[in-house]
C-alpha cells in the first residue's frame, strides 16, 4: 500500500521553518522580526536584506534565516547559509514578477516567524 500522507502545505512549511529557526532567539531578533515587515513594505526587500547585513549579528540571523527560506522556496530544495551575495545577485537579475513573489513570500514567512519569536523567548 502506497503512503498516501499528504504533503504539508506551503503555510505548514513555512510555520514549520519558522518554529525551528526561533527556537531560543533573544528579545532582539524578536523585535527585529516585528519590525521587519514594515521595513520591506516601506524601503524593498533588497534595501531591507542590505540594511540588516550591514548590523549586528542578531540582524545578520533573521537575513539569513530570510535568505535559505528564499533560496528553498525556490529551488525546491533545503539550503543552509547561502550567502547574502548569491542572494542580492539573484535578486538583482529577478524579472518584475519573481522579485514582487519574493517580496511575498518573505512577507508571508516573517507572519509566521514574528508569532512564534513573541511567544518563544
Amino acid at each position: 500500500m502506497a503512503n498516501t500522507t499528504p504533503k504539508p502545505s506551503l503555510d505548514q512549511q513555512r510555520a514549520a521553518y519558522a518554529w525551528s529557526k526561533v527556537q531560543g532567539c533573544s528579545d532582539e531578533y524578536s523585535k527585529l522580526a516585528k519590525g521587519a515587515p514594515a521595513l520591506i513594505m516601506n524601503n524593498g526587500l533588497m534595501q531591507t536584506l542590505a540594511y540588516y547585513e550591514d548590523k549586528d549579528i542578531q540582524h545578520r540571523l533573521l537575513n539569513q534565516h530570510i535568505i535559505d527560506w528564499l533560496a528553498s522556496y525556490f529551488t525546491d530544495k533545503e539550503v543552509k547559509n547561502l550567502s547574502f551575495a548569491t542572494m542580492m545577485e539573484t535578486l538583482l537579475q529577478a524579472d518584475s514578477q519573481k522579485y514582487r513573489k519574493a517580496t511575498e513570500e518573505t512577507l508571508a514567512l516573517l507572519r509566521w516567524i514574528r508569532q512564534f519569536a513573541a511567544i518563544n523567548q
